[in-house]
């Protein structure tokens, strides 16, 4: 059956076909080729573009648009009075030993750094 439609089908197909190349053979055949015609103001812009020289640059063209630089100030140390005093008193500083008693004689505790809390235990429900 879909054979039978399919051979039917063939012969339509086959005159859509010449019409459509009928249609496109004639329009081909009657529009002439147009020859690209000038642009003319193309051809003004472009003979403007190849006579422009743009003017020669001066060397204070650029006086009002940039600043002149002048380097910022060497800010004062705040510690460069104080060296001779703070080297006189570290040289002056009594070494201390890790396990040996301070000065007044009494031992220094333990801290001890890694301390855990203690977890409260949780209140009982009611």
């Amino acid at each position: 059956m879909i054979s039978n439609s399919i051979r039917a089908s063939r012969p339509i197909l086959a005159r859509i076909a010449r019409q459509q190349w009928a249609i496109t053979s004639r329009r081909t055949f009657l529009t002439p080729t147009a020859i690209r015609s000038a642009d003319l103001v193309q051809d003004m812009y472009l003979s403007q573009l190849k006579t422009y020289k743009p003017p020669p640059l001066k060397a204070n063209d650029a006086e009002g648009h940039v600043q002149k630089f002048v380097a910022p100030k060497a800010p004062k140390s705040p510690e460069e009075s104080d060296i001779a005093k703070d080297l006189k008193a570290y040289e002056s500083q009594a070494v201390e030993i890790e396990g040996q008693a301070s000065e007044s004689g009494a031992p220094v505790p333990e801290e001890d750094w890694f301390e855990e809390e203690e977890e409260e235990a949780p209140a009982a429900a009611h």
